[in-house]
């Protein structure tokens, strides 16, 4: 569900309306003017909320599902959905969902601003804020007391800031809530949509992105750094995480509290760090990679699909403890130099 702080949802619509917009056939025995109000992930949604299920990690959460309705793949084979949900059958159920999110956000990619002023006038500043100039803030904003926000910096409709927060120039925020003493050096895109596509024979479908970014207190966030809005949930940034320049994080991510993530990294969607993990420079993350608390990665390292435990140090491509790492780049070294030896010999 997405929050109606960033965006304005069309329905409620019929099931037979839906079904037809999205190219899919009503089930046999549904309602067809039963009402769908929303759209929501298979573990947020509720009775009047429409899901889908694809791929097997997500067929495991079906029978959990508290949906009332939910797309699935034609030929996903046998599914154990709960009784009461209406399964619609689709030749793809991302690219149906991605449709269905169309229908009910048609504005969700567009950021309202006020053509005649730029600062909106339901925009609330608390005491002792200060704008630089070119400053655009929209409708619905919130700046908390001493904020500072640096020269052309544009602040989104329904944006919530907090108190004691250094925003500074060309930063743009959307669709994302802050806390307190939060630091943000020039350039950083916070709250953008995230990559995310269904792809198929005829091409790539943008997915909409109707979550969120939310930033916990004592966060620094580096220069051109970019963070993307959740598809469904949230990307959240935990307390006190400081990110480097030029640092790449994408939809979904959670890191947890105190983390460090150096210049040029890239996080993945859907990702999970625990609290104080380090990234070294230009580690690259794989998407739903789990990295439990106090791990570091060494610099320029590849963490692939996985489990990380914490308290351990990982190295390489694709990334291993730091221990085999090392003793296998020692190795390669040692039979190099044989190699060498026995070609003088």
């Amino acid at each position: 569900m997405a929050d109606p702080r960033f965006f304005d949802n069309r329905g409620p619509f019929s099931l037979a309306r839906l079904c037809a917009e999205i190219g899919a056939q009503l089930p046999a025995g549904a309602v067809a003017d039963r009402a769908v109000a929303d759209v929501a992930t298979l573990e947020g949604a509720g009775r009047d909320h429409l899901t889908f299920c694809a791929g097997k990690a997500a067929a495991k959460s079906l029978a959990l599902s508290e949906g009332g309705f939910c797309l699935v793949d034609r030929d996903a084979g046998e599914i154990s959905p709960p009784a009461d949900m209406v399964i619609v059958r689709c030749e793809s159920a991302q690219r149906a969902f991605a449709a269905a999110c169309r229908i009910f956000y048609p504005g969700h990619s567009s950021a309202p601003w006020s053509k005649d002023v730029p600062i909106d006038p339901s925009a609330r500043l608390g005491d002792g804020v200060i704008l630089a100039p070119g400053v655009v803030i929209g409708p619905g904003a919130e700046i908390g007391e001493r904020t500072r926000i640096g020269p052309n910096a544009a602040i989104g409709r329904g944006v919530a800031i907090g108190r004691d927060c250094e925003i500074g120039s060309n930063v743009t925020i959307t669709h994302s809530l802050f806390g307190d003493r939060i630091h943000i050096l020039p350039g950083a895109q916070i709250g953008q949509q995230g990559f995310g596509f269904a792809s198929g024979r005829d091409g790539h479908i943008k997915i909409p992105q109707l979550g969120r970014v939310i930033v916990q207190d004592g966060v620094e966030i580096g220069a051109c750094t970019t963070i993307d809005r959740g598809a469904l949930g949230d990307t959240v940034i935990g307390e006190g995480t400081k990110i480097d320049n030029l640092v790449q994080i994408g939809h979904n991510t959670r890191t947890g509290r105190h983390c460090i993530i150096v210049a040029q990294v890239g996080i993945s969607g859907s990702c999970e760090l625990g609290d104080f993990v380090i990234l070294g420079g230009q580690v690259g993350v794989a998407d739903h990679v789990r990295i439990g608390d106090g791990a570091r990665v060494a610099a320029k390292s590849g963490v692939t699909p996985g489990n990380y435990a914490g308290g351990a140090d990982y190295g390489g491509y694709p990334a291993r403890t730091a221990k085999d790492w090392r003793r296998e780049v020692a190795t390669l070294a040692l039979l190099a130099k044989r190699r060498k030896q026995d070609r003088k010999d």
